[in-house]
């Protein structure tokens, strides 16, 4: 597999430290609001790669972090007169919530900042011990330019940077670049712990240098996050990181692209700003999902009313060709594989060759989708009525190989039908029985206004949910 690195701006040869294993970390939310569109991107696409890896016979341990420590929280609590642990603990639930619609599988670990207080301590310490980082007042500040390195990942030139730096009114550090590692408690209402500076609470860089080792080690394969957080975020793990360690923090950096919405930046003022909550009112969170996945993760992509009805579609052709196959494997003719049925399930290697190489190209879902779309094609001419029940299932097998590795087709449509659909499906039966065909076309009619398709087939009638 190649993965577009961003710390060399180029697509290079996925090769990890442990062979057969593959360790990830990706920044995950803060927990003071329901997530947008934006957020959902990142969660989506690196729990496709992480899918991915594991379809191709990696062991995978993925770790993506709550920041449940941050002055938004704080804010929020403030706001709604409670506690800031009440604020994240709210908001944890509700991305559980969100991410399980998306089919975002849970991490091997979610870790929390308010967890690993210890950790970020001792690794703020090492910093001073070493000489990167320096106390003063209370918060504690890493040394930027003993980094010979910072901008490496961002491009960023550090004088470049040093001329748009200032110091704002309050601050102590030595150096418009320094960053907080730790910041000394202001108010009383602030949350905050006990240290070797005094009470106060972790920076928001720190928070994931510190999770990242201690749940995968100094050196890990991937870390991945959107394009936003490359600079400073990104960079400041980086280089705190490294200095702690002495070691590489990170072999690969993958960022995903933004999201525009109809063609402008997603923003409170504008009124265009969507939490995927919003959006799970009138999409199901497999639509989003695909439409997530329609496009490469690097490039900038579009929502809109328009591209969202064009992935509910895609989907529904897929979902089509899943539930005619389901509908086969038990309607279908009994007995082995035809000869011919053989010949055409080898030929969706051809499918499988097409969808393996797209994913081992920087995972373009893009291209995976369509030979997806290949193989629905091939299966909705093969499998037809007649066609065995053994092919029936092969096919969907195939199907559902792609379709489990994109997060696609997951749920499960409520096959109960009730009372009065089955009665009118009979009626209808019994009018084409009686050749009345005027009657069995308006129940048809009727039944299709109710989202409800019948399918004529030598087995009898298929009923198929729209």
């Amino acid at each position: 597999m190649k993965i577009y690195n961003t710390l060399t701006r180029k697509k290079e040869e996925f090769v990890p430290i442990r062979e057969g294993e593959v360790s990830i970390y990706v920044c995950g939310p803060t927990v003071y609001n329901f997530f947008h569109i934006g957020n959902a991107r990142p969660f989506v696409v690196f729990d496709t790669l992480r899918k991915y890896m594991e379809y191709s016979g990696y062991k995978v341990k993925f770790v993506q972090n709550f920041t449940d420590v941050d002055d938004k929280i704080i804010n929020r609590a403030r706001e709604e007169g409670i506690t800031a642990p009440e604020v994240s603990e709210k908001y944890i639930g509700e991305y559980y919530k969100d991410a399980a619609a998306l089919n975002v599988k849970k991490a091997d670990v979610h870790p929390r900042v308010s967890e690993h207080i210890q950790e970020i301590i001792d690794f703020v310490q090492t910093l001073c011990d070493k000489g990167y980082a320096y106390e003063a007042d209370g918060d504690v500040y890493f040394s930027t330019r003993k980094f010979p390195e910072y901008g490496k990942l961002s491009k960023q030139n550090i004088d470049d940077l040093e001329s748009g730096a200032r110091i704002a009114v309050g601050e102590v550090k030595q150096d418009p670049l320094d960053f907080a590692l730790w910041k000394a408690r202001k108010t009383e209402d602030e949350i905050a712990w006990e240290s070797p500076w005094g009470m106060g609470r972790p920076g928001w860089h720190i928070e994931c240098s510190a999770m990242s080792k201690k749940h995968l080690g100094d050196t890990i394969d991937i870390h991945a996050g959107g394009q936003d957080l490359q600079f400073p975020h990104h960079e400041n793990e980086i280089a705190q990181s490294e200095c702690c360690n002495g070691v590489p923090f990170a072999h690969y950096w993958m960022h995903n692209g933004y999201i525009t919405i109809d063609n402008e930046k997603m923003s409170k003022s504008k009124g265009n700003f969507f939490t995927v909550r919003d959006i799970l009112k009138e999409y199901s969170g497999e639509v989003m999902r695909f439409f997530l996945l329609s496009g490469h993760y690097r490039s900038p992509i579009n929502f809109s009313d328009a591209l969202m009805e064009q992935a509910k579609n895609g989907l529904s052709r897929m979902a089509n060709c899943k539930e005619n196959l389901t509908y086969l494997t038990t309607a279908g003719a009994e007995g082995p594989m035809t000869e011919a049925e053989k010949e055409q399930l080898k030929g969706y290697d051809t499918f499988r060759a097409a969808f393996v190489k797209a994913m081992d190209d920087d995972l373009n879902t893009a291209d995976a989708i369509s030979a997806v779309f290949e193989l629905v094609t091939a299966a909705n001419t093969a499998v037809k009525d007649g066609a065995t029940r053994e092919f029936a299932k092969a096919s969907l097998d195939t199907l559902m190989e792609f379709a489990d590795v994109l997060g696609l087709l997951q749920v499960e449509e409520d096959s109960a039908i009730d009372e009065e659909i089955q009665k009118l499906v009979d009626e209808r039966q019994e009018a084409r029985k009686a050749k009345n065909f005027a009657r069995a076309d308006e129940i048809r009619d009727l039944l299709k206004e109710k989202g409800i398709t019948l399918k004529d087939t030598p087995q009898g009638v298929q009923i198929i949910k729209e």
